[in-house]
């Protein structure tokens, strides 16, 4: 498999900010692209918020800009994706744009979009992470909101299991495990989630899936807008795509990615280490649901 990694240049040369500030874009920015279920194409313009506000979704394709806050609450539906959505307005497939935010630091954003879907562009984080960093981001007055843990938090179904312990950075680590896969078989990967390395380490790697498992799905038309240029395809115990991956182990860091991204729906910093083996969204939201009736909040 060819080896490379794609690493967003603007990250290097970033001036430091108050890790404990709150964060918006400094100006607006649209990014465009097809949705992989919907293959309908959609604007998401990302626009500075008050700090306060949150990540908050408004579709603008519909009368009155509905807003859907990036909540937990609304969280839904989690069909290979993560939907969130209120008053009978859906949001689908948050995950990967949630993440650059927080990855990004960013706080506080209006996420304006034309479609029922946000555009899965190469299937990472990079494409959002990039235009982000071209926005620039900007420090608020106001304190960030840090959640601590007091003792370890545990969730399981079958052999997915999940836990946070007490920690004083937010890390995410991840073992990945498809005994009947000889390309990925067990992968581990560990990272924290802060500017710095998600940028660098996490944002570009790509979803990916099985050829066989999800032919059913194209064929009855449940995902419309997959390929080989915004997914990983394994067929036949190998890689398709032409340019192979992007790290030896793209597969278990987009796990962290979606994981990032699903657990960015509990407002505010996490500080805590998550390990977690074998989740997907459904058992993302699960565990957040749970470990957000653990945590003490303090204010920075």
């Amino acid at each position: 498999m060819a080896v490379s990694c794609a690493v967003s240049p603007k990250s290097q040369n970033r001036v430091p900010l108050d890790p404990r500030k709150q964060k918006t874009l400094q100006n607006p920015i649209s990014i465009s692209g097809i949705g992989l279920f919907t293959a309908e194409e959609a604007i998401l313009t990302l626009r500075p918020a008050p700090e306060g506000t949150g990540i908050v979704f408004r579709r603008i394709d519909l009368e009155g800009a509905p807003e859907v806050e990036a909540l937990l609450e609304n969280v839904v539906s989690t069909p290979r994706c993560t939907i969130i959505g209120k008053n009978g307005v859906t949001i689908h497939t948050v995950e990967h744009v949630l993440a650059a935010l927080k990855g990004e630091g960013i706080d506080n954003a209006y996420l304006e979009l034309t479609g029922p879907e946000v555009p899965i562009m190469d299937g990472s984080s990079l494409p959002f992470v990039e235009s982000i960093e071209t926005a620039g981001i900007e420090e608020q007055a106001s304190e960030k909101t840090f959640y601590k843990l007091e003792q370890a938090v545990y969730w399981s179904k079958g052999d997915i299991q999940l836990i946070a312990l007490p920690a004083s950075e937010y890390r995410i680590s991840y073992t990945l495990h498809f005994p009947s896969s000889a390309v990925l078989h067990a992968q581990f990967y560990s990272s924290p989630i802060n500017e710095q390395e998600f940028s660098k380490e996490i944002a570009a790697s790509r979803t990916f899936c099985f050829y066989e498992e999800i032919l059913p799905f194209i064929e009855n038309g449940l995902i419309k807008g997959g390929g080989l240029d915004n997914a990983v395809i394994i067929k036949n115990d190998r890689v398709i795509n032409p340019e192979g991956v992007r790290f030896s182990d793209e597969m278990v860091r987009h796990k962290i990615l979606d994981l990032t991204g699903d657990l960015s729906l509990i407002p505010g910093y996490l500080q805590a280490h998550i390990i977690a083996i074998r989740s997907g969204h459904a058992s993302n939201i699960a565990f957040a649901k749970h470990l957000t009736n653990h945590m003490k909040m303090e204010t920075a």
